[in-house]
């Protein structure tokens, strides 16, 4: 478990499957500008749960990393953030992403949770680079990610498809300073 004084992250259990799709029903219309298609079975329990134990074996394979965002004072879920794609060999590096309940935007959590992944991903995992693509007029997600101590390296044209459009995406990363 990963923990600061006002939020704390840990992987996803089954437990978790309930929460877990309450906030993605909740949060829909917020999420979905920012997110690849999702189908109407996603917003179900079989397929939340299917997800969760399909992270776990990513996490087992050390292909990817997806914790909760946990308030500390009542342990209520109030986002997700993830290392994807996780390249071992001659790049070590990882992919970031994550989202927060609308409710509880523009108080520091995704910031904190991105801090605490970043330093669980140089420190435990021993990557080297980690990446992150925003589409540019969400500066919300871009603030979060230089306060977390990303760089911005460039625009990526036309890169990820969002509802059924090519985005171009601002890219981030943060290198592990003890490999400067």
């Amino acid at each position: 478990m990963l923990h600061s004084e006002k939020i704390y992250l840990r992987p996803f259990t089954e437990a978790d499957t309930g929460a877990l799709l309450n906030l993605f029903v909740k949060n829909k219309s917020f999420f979905e500008p920012f997110s690849s298609e999702r189908k109407e079975d996603y917003y179900t329990l079989e397929f939340q749960k299917k997800a969760i134990n399909s992270r776990q074996q990513h996490s087992k394979e050390d292909k990817a990393y997806h914790f909760g965002i946990f308030l500390t004072e009542n342990n209520t879920l109030i986002g997700n953030i993830n290392l994807f794609q996780v390249l071992r060999g001659s790049l070590q590096s990882a992919f970031i992403g994550y989202s927060l309940d609308k409710d509880h935007n523009g108080k520091g959590y995704t910031t904190i949770a991105a801090k605490l992944v970043v330093q669980y991903a140089f420190t435990e995992l021993q990557l080297h680079r980690i990446e992150a693509g925003v589409m540019p007029h969400n500066i919300g997600s871009i603030r979060v990610l230089e306060k977390a101590g990303f760089h911005k390296e460039g625009i990526a044209i036309k890169n990820v498809k969002i509802n059924g459009n090519w985005e171009d995406h601002q890219v981030l990363a943060i290198i592990n300073p003890n490999d400067l």
